[in-house]
């Protein structure tokens, strides 16, 4: 075999390394082109580090002959590999997830079809003869699209009778009044916290589940007067953080259990979290100014929360994260846990809590995040707790140990989170925030109210409530103003 050929052949080894290294390359500068969420400068800054890194692969490995200097490359070739293909990894699944939470436009209501526990129906269409008891006052909208859908499964027309409130129409089923309730699912809990309807769910039965899809409303009159939206400079983010708890790990139309208004100024790296009750006593946006308990808006849709809160704080809320709870523990085990600092020790649902820093996996965190009872302020506590949650998981999240687990967070967000902000919308977010760096300063506020029995809008009975304290909310509208006028946030003034 003549050198010439020796040579070539010699070359070959090192030629498929460094071929196979360049297509990987391209692969992952162009993944992370496509995901945006780098700034420019650093994409090139990352293609430049690994095409040097080839580089020098493709000159080690140049020569099969020259053993050390090939060897050196291969193992060299070898990390690169790995680092490339874990890379290709995290970012489509980092790409695949914001695109699944992200530009969420529709809501999902599960309107159920109730007969007594004792009923021989065992399908709708084992009902069609059925009279069925439908709400004349409340979540009509999504009534009249069950039946609608009763009638497509069916073939023929429903025969419905109206009741008035929700406990008139329970009543009217245990009667024997009607043979089957439509009723939305998320009226549930609330029976339940009625007097006389705690075993409710022992009596009837849900004979199906349907769901009613519509798209998400936003309010351009978001305050309580007839004064023009105000619209907010390009670097203020106003965000609707809802904490739903819901018995799957769906995200629908349900009570809203938290709360939270973020006030965000980017240029200044500023958050105010404002959390508010679930059981402030506030007029819905649909409710015509009745009263209802704030928790009950999410029934109706998170549109109506948004419209809600900013008639409550004089603003206009369009932009939503939603979390469902149940789900969140998924999250918070596959970061291994976080550190809560417990306020006071109690007891609760088979878990103990001890004063003092404690670490928690999901179902202790949730737990603690839900638990009024053991503190003196109830439902702010509970929102404290919510808000100290939420930052523990953030703090995990941003630490160098979220690597190791990364892709098992990313599983772990599927049906837990969903936001209204476009995918581009959070990508821009993330290349800002690679591009100015620092730190952020986010501080935490609770308004609050005195407890007190009346009957809810969404309620045929009195129940607790909370009367806001004017004070408390005024107070969280000046913080607000403070954030977006750019001033350093002081809960002590």
């Amino acid at each position: 075999m003549s050198s010439k050929r020796r040579r070539k052949k010699a070359r070959v080894p090192g030629l498929i390394i460094t071929i196979i290294l360049l297509l990987l390359v391209a692969e992952f500068v162009g993944l992370l082109a496509i995901t945006k969420l780098l700034p420019v400068y650093l994409l090139f800054a990352v293609g430049i580090v690994f095409m040097t890194c080839v580089l020098l692969v493709a000159m080690l490995t140049g020569n099969f002959r020259k053993k050390v200097r090939f060897i050196i490359g291969a193992i060299l070739g070898v990390l690169l590999l790995v680092i490339l293909l874990l890379g290709n990894l995290y970012v489509m699944s980092t790409y695949n997830t914001l695109n699944k939470i992200s530009g969420v436009n529709t809501q999902t209501s599960q309107i159920g079809v109730y007969v007594l526990k004792d009923d021989s129906a065992q399908s709708i269409e084992d009902a069609k003869s059925y009279t069925f008891g439908t709400l004349s006052n409340l979540d009509t909208e999504n009534t009249q699209a069950a039946v609608k859908q009763i009638e497509e499964r069916t073939g023929q027309s429903v025969k419905t009778q109206e009741e008035n409130g929700v406990t008139k129409l329970v009543d009217s089923l245990l009667d024997g009044s009607c043979d089957a309730i439509i009723l939305n699912h998320a009226y549930l809990p609330v029976l339940e916290d009625m007097e006389g309807y705690a075993d409710i769910e022992d009596k009837i039965r849900e004979l199906d589940l349907l769901s009613v899809d519509v798209e998400i409303k936003t309010d351009d009159t978001a305050s309580s007067d007839d004064t023009a939206k105000q619209t907010d400079p390009d670097n203020i983010i106003r965000l609707y953080i809802s904490g739903i708890d819901t018995r799957g790990s769906e995200i629908i139309n349900t009570r809203s259990d938290v709360n939270i208004i973020a006030t965000i100024n980017i240029d200044t790296k500023q958050m105010l979290l404002v959390s508010t009750p679930r059981d402030y006593f506030v007029p819905l946006s649909i409710s015509n100014g009745v009263p209802d308990k704030l928790t009950h808006a999410g029934i109706y849709g998170i549109d109506v929360s948004m419209d809600t809160l900013g008639m409550l704080y004089d603003i206009s809320l369009d932009d939503y994260f939603r979390v469902n709870f149940a789900g969140f523990i998924k999250i918070i085990d596959a970061l291994g846990g976080v550190d809560m600092n417990v306020e006071a020790s109690f007891s609760d649902r088979g878990y103990s809590f001890t004063q003092g820093m404690m670490h928690m996996n999901g179902e202790e965190a949730l737990v603690y995040a839900r638990e009024r009872y053991a503190f003196s302020d109830g439902d702010r506590a509970r929102g404290r707790h919510q808000m100290e949650l939420i930052n523990a998981v953030m703090q995990k999240v941003l630490s160098p140990e979220i690597l190791s687990k990364y892709t098992e967070v990313l599983a772990s967000l599927d049906g837990c989170f969903e936001t209204n902000f476009s995918y581009d919308r959070l990508a821009e977010l993330v290349r800002q925030q690679l591009t100015d760096g620092g730190s952020w300063n986010i501080v935490s506020y609770s308004v609050n109210g005195s407890g007190d029995t009346r009957q809810p809008y969404s309620m045929s009975a009195n129940a607790y409530v909370m009367i806001p304290d004017q004070t408390t909310v005024d107070k969280a509208k000046e913080l607000m103003q403070q954030v977006v006028d750019g001033e350093v946030v002081n809960l002590n003034e």
